[in-house]
């Protein structure tokens, strides 16, 4: 497909997909707003409307906590009950929380890796750019900048009582990586207790049952639901009760470069100097936390398990956190690319395309077809293309956008893919698929045809 062609046809899934305000994530598997996918979505729409773009997060943040967390999901009122579980039904009780926003539309009560601000960010330069939108732009900046300052700083307290500077999850949906071999470890210590039947939607529209999480990986993420529904969806309550309780090192990479781009935001509207000084300590707070993580023998970043006291070694993308939030060590970068670059992940010589799987191949967990354990996923591309980028190894994210435009060129926008065949799995028409494809394609380093 020529590029002028994959441009139109990843415009046009996003138009498909407009709700009117805000996109749901894919026609059919995913009916709601999901949190991370807007960041990237807005970040494409940004190339086709600026406004549209801003509508985008400030539709999300419309139903932000009091405490300031984002909810992971904001549920669809239109969208019947049969399309999604758990949905809004399963999640009522969130909204008796004193906590839950006001809007009218329920909310889950997790959250989900904070992207926003450098969506916001992206909005403002994409409008430079083009010199259209910028004074609209602009001031959509100063509209949302206390709001995400809110969302930081929430994650800062409410998620990191320690003050390690990484971002504590209650649940494995929690960090985007649902059913990753991150938590395989941890989740089996999580004892189900009592609680309702249910009936998994996701299989109707998936033909391929090895494609999604297993029965009881599904029975432990319903019971931490019901876990956290009882204590209130209070954090502290949660934080004391929850049975899974992990620090997520994707999670706070993300938060690192999101504050570096509050920062800059806050520079564009005027934020007081404290403000400022608040968010320089937080990404200098997060380094030195990821920092502490780091696995010298697997060449990665571990999350750790706070219940069990101990790293979860499992080799995934998100071991490559340090790139994604800046590592200050020259030798580290130098490790994380070799990492990236070896047969444990880009470098496997089975792979369609050299772009790392989500579990590393040489992983026991890994399975090419199964969700987060092995397929490939183009925003997780889009992520590391980026990271590169601002780590200065302009040619290796040129040649990673490359292939991950190549991977695209058949115009599905799958949600993920078979790394060994390239074949589509998911939900094809996944919004923030076609969001990268747009924003790569954009970009003026595009220099090859996909």
């Amino acid at each position: 497909m020529e590029v002028g062609e994959l441009a139109a046809r990843a415009a046009a899934v996003l138009r498909k997909n407009d709700m009117g305000g805000w996109t749901r994530a894919a026609p059919n598997l995913y009916p709601h707003q999901w949190s991370w996918d807007s960041a990237f979505i807005a970040i494409g729409l940004a190339h086709l409307d600026v406004g549209r773009a801003a509508a985008e997060i400030r539709s999300l943040l419309d139903h932000q906590w009091k405490t300031g967390k984002v909810p992971h999901i904001v549920f669809n009122p239109d969208a019947p009950p049969e399309s999604y579980f758990p949905g809004p039904e399963h999640w009522a009780s969130a909204a008796d929380s004193p906590d839950a926003p006001s809007s009218p539309a329920r909310t889950s009560g997790l959250c989900q890796p904070p992207a926003h601000a450098i969506a916001v960010r992206r909005i403002l330069e994409v409008a430079e750019k083009r010199g259209e939108g910028v004074a609209e732009a602009r001031e959509f900046l100063r509209e949302i900048y206390p709001k995400l300052l809110a969302w930081h700083r929430y994650l800062a307290t409410a998620r990191d009582p320690e003050g390690s500077g990484l971002v504590t999850i209650f649940h494995p949906w929690e960090s985007g990586t649902d059913n990753s071999p991150r938590w395989s470890a941890a989740l089996e210590r999580v004892e189900v207790g009592e609680m309702p039947d249910y009936a998994r939607l996701d299989l109707n529209y998936v033909p391929d049952p090895s494609e999604r999480p297993t029965g009881p990986e599904y029975d432990r993420f319903i019971w931490l639901v019901e876990v956290i529904k009882r204590n209130g969806c209070n954090d502290a309550a949660t934080y004391d009760a929850s049975p899974f309780l992990v620090k997520d090192v994707l999670a706070s990479a993300i938060l690192v470069r999101a504050n570096e781009a509050l920062l800059e935001i806050a520079e564009v509207t005027g934020a007081p100097d404290g403000d400022r000084a608040t968010i320089r300590a937080w990404i200098e707070r997060g380094r030195a936390g990821l920092d502490e993580r780091w696995d010298p023998r697997l060449k990665l970043c571990l999350d750790y398990d706070l219940r069990a006291g101990e790293p979860l070694r499992a080799r995934t993308i998100a071991g490559f956190a340090p790139l994604i939030s800046g590592t200050e060590r020259p030798e580290r970068l130098r490790a994380l690319l070799d990492a990236l670059d070896s047969r444990a992940f880009a470098g496997h010589p089975n792979l369609r395309w050299p772009l790392p799987p989500s579990t590393s191949p040489e992983e026991p967990e890994f399975h090419p077809r199964s969700y987060w354990r092995g397929p490939t996923w183009p925003v997780m591309n889009w992520l590391l293309w980026w990271s590169l980028i601002e780590a200065g190894e302009k040619e290796r994210a040129v040649r990673l956008k490359s292939q991950g435009l190549a991977q695209l060129s058949d115009g599905r926008f799958g949600e993920y893919y078979e790394p060994f065949t390239g074949e589509p799995l998911g939900s094809d028409g996944q919004s923030w698929t076609a969001a990268v494809a747009l924003d790569w394609l954009a970009n003026e380093e595009v220099s090859e045809k996909p």
